[in-house]
């Protein structure tokens, strides 16, 4: 009986190996150089005024954009995007953290709020978090779920409240959240981000009302690195600002409690604020811009 049961925690230890190296491999394949085009539309609304309801057009965008792997621990990985526009232009984008087993998450409340949870780690056994980030490093949304890999798919889904995305607070303000399902599928050519989301207005009593909902579909093809070298150039040049930029922040997180935010400081969001400062500016200069929009409870 003794030996049996060996055998069955051997190879229950043994599967679970092979699969934690399934899914960090899945995570590393959404790195290198990609042409992405994205694609959203309004599928279906319920506004409580029909008449004066304006949904949102539908978007169709492209970019290349180099996505570099900035760290790689035992249960941890992080994946800075890069976006380049125009004649070569680089603008830092979102960045997105792996953490395995993890269990302590910001859920957005929907009034630039984030309420601090704890799972238990029955709940997250086996589990990846996502951990998505503005392109100020503040953070957006994460969620946490199993790599599927199964049939020939390598896939991950979850759902998760984010503040509205830049395409829709920019033309609108009658929602305060975006309560996504994102699911990251991992392809020979590249890799797929696909969305259902919900527009959701929440009272300051918690109540939600489901405004409309959207489907979003951004495909990342391969191409050659090369074609990104401008953007793995401006990385290099940049990254130990940025690297003071996520300090900071982790400061803020490792607190382990709620998080409000101011939307601007002086009429300018974060990213202009730190996109003023000199590119060796001192961990104190950029912990006194970001403090000033931390809203102290």
């Amino acid at each position: 009986m003794k030996n049996y049961l060996k055998t069955i925690i051997l190879l229950f230890t043994v599967s679970t190996f092979a699969q934690k190296i399934e899914d960090e491999k899945a995570i590393k394949e959404m790195c290198g150089c990609f042409e992405i085009k994205f694609n959203f539309a309004e599928t279906f609304n319920y506004p409580k005024d029909s008449a004066n309801y304006k949904p949102s057009k539908i978007k169709h965008d492209a970019a290349l954009e180099w996505v570099e792997l900035i760290e790689d621990k035992k249960d941890s990985k992080s994946l800075q995007h890069l976006l380049i526009v125009g004649n070569g232009m680089i603008i830092k984008h979102w960045r997105q953290d792996w953490l395995f087993e993890n269990t302590k998450i910001y859920d957005y409340n929907g009034f630039e709020d984030w309420k601090f949870k704890t799972l238990t780690s029955k709940e997250v056994k086996g589990q990846w978090t996502q951990k998505v980030y503005e392109v100020d490093d503040k953070p957006r949304y994460e969620g946490s779920a199993t790599w599927v890999h199964v049939d020939g798919r390598n896939f991950w889904q979850n759902t998760s409240n984010a503040p509205l995305p830049r395409r829709e607070y920019t033309k609108r303000s009658d929602y305060n959240i975006t309560k996504r399902t994102n699911e990251v599928e991992i392809l020979n050519e590249g890799w797929v981000h696909n969305q259902d989301n919900d527009k959701i207005i929440r009272d300051e009593k918690g109540n939600d009302y489901l405004l409309a909902q959207e489907k979003g579909y951004n495909t990342y093809t391969k191409v050659p690195d090369s074609k990104c070298d401008a953007a793995k150039k401006w990385w290099k040049e940049n990254q130990e600002f940025w690297k003071k930029v996520r300090t900071k922040w982790d400061t803020v997180f490792a607190q382990n409690k709620d998080l409000k935010l101011q939307p601007k400081v002086d009429g300018k969001p974060l990213y202009v604020h730190l996109g003023k400062l000199d590119i060796k500016a001192t961990q104190e200069q950029i912990n006194k811009v970001i403090d000033s929009f931390i809203v102290s409870k």
